[in-house]
């Protein structure tokens, strides 16, 4: 699909014409993929953590809402799907437009502030295991740190519904994702704003965070304490899958896209290079979905009953089938 982008003004950036077939095929099969494994995942995540909420540790406290922004993000794509594999055309309303892009900015960087307090909690653990944290003050103030993450990313996320809009091309309504062409250089000091507290800063804190981690889990095993022997597995399997997570859907996304922001405000910039940010960019923005997927991930290789629990009913569901076989 051709498409002509006047990023600005006509009078400040020249247009330029996008090609962008790749997005029909590349987008509606990455997010189809993401709604049917993260959906469940999601689902049977926030089920499980549910279902034991009278005795949830900090960190499920946090893991509990890591998958509630997934799973309403999820519930989200088929709208995408439908936009992408129909050559961009949205038929679902102005206001659809701007929930759906609230909706993905939201999840992306609740996800981050979230594997952040997720991180500092396992922090805790490794590098201060015999420091005394109240269960019941402390579930409580675990509550009062995810109300805060969701009321920081809502005031971060929440100039989307201003910039983010409906739009007309070759005749066919768009839904624009970061602003209507027109509003290009408005928005960069705010997308900027947004990736520097909305990314780099936890990034930051997170790798401080595992850094200190790495210091304690590589003394040897009687300098390290029987409390942080314990905890080491688990400490590195979140680790990994975390670092993970920021490889695959964070990092990738946020340098393409501060890129695509920075030459869409450059009036002398080629039409050939903004024309190859923008593919990049739009390249790597349906994985940054993808740790709608990883996420459930995290939760299933760094929680011992969860995996258990699975087991067993994976284990009955199969034992049921073969009842019924047999019969």
């Amino acid at each position: 699909m051709k498409r002509m982008d006047n990023s600005s003004s006509p009078a400040v950036l020249p247009s330029c014409t996008y090609s962008e077939d790749f997005k029909r095929f590349l987008l509606p099969i990455v997010y189809s993929a993401v709604f049917i494994i993260g959906l469940p995942l999601n689902f049977a995540v926030i089920l499980q953590i549910w279902s034991k909420r009278r005795a949830l540790s900090r960190n499920n406290i946090y893991m509990l809402n890591l998958a509630a922004a997934d799973f309403l993000y999820v519930c989200s794509l088929p709208l995408l799907i439908y936009n992408y594999a129909s050559w961009d055309y949205w038929p679902f309303g102005d206001f659809s437009c701007r929930l759906v892009r609230f909706q993905f900015y939201s999840n992306l960087h609740g996800s981050i502030f979230f594997l952040t307090c997720i991180s500092f909690q396992r922090y805790l653990g490794i590098c201060h295991p015999l420091a005394q944290w109240p269960r019941k003050g402390g579930r409580r103030l675990a509550w009062v740190v995810c109300a805060g993450v969701w009321l920081t990313v809502a005031l971060l996320v929440a100039p989307t519904f201003e910039f983010a809009a409906t739009g007309v091309q070759r005749n066919r309504t768009v839904c624009y994702d970061l602003s209507v062409p027109e509003r290009s250089a408005q928005y960069f000091p705010y997308g900027l704003a947004l990736t520097c507290l909305g990314f780099v800063l936890p990034f930051l804190v997170i790798v401080g965070l595992y850094c200190s981690m790495a210091r304690v889990l590589c003394r040897p095993a009687e300098a390290r304490g029987v409390a942080a022997e314990e905890k080491k597995s688990k400490a590195v399997r979140m680790i990994v899958i975390v670092v993970l997570v920021f490889a695959i859907s964070f990092l990738p996304f946020h340098i393409t896209k501060t890129s695509y922001l920075l030459v869409r405000t450059i009036p002398t910039a080629p039409c050939e290079l903004r024309n190859l940010l923008a593919v990049v960019y739009k390249s790597t923005r349906p994985f940054a979905s993808m740790n709608s997927v990883l996420d459930p991930i995290l939760f299933y290789f760094t929680q011992h009953k969860f995996r258990r629990g699975t087991r067993s009913l994976l284990l009955k569901i199969t034992t049921l089938k073969r009842q019924d076989i047999k019969q």
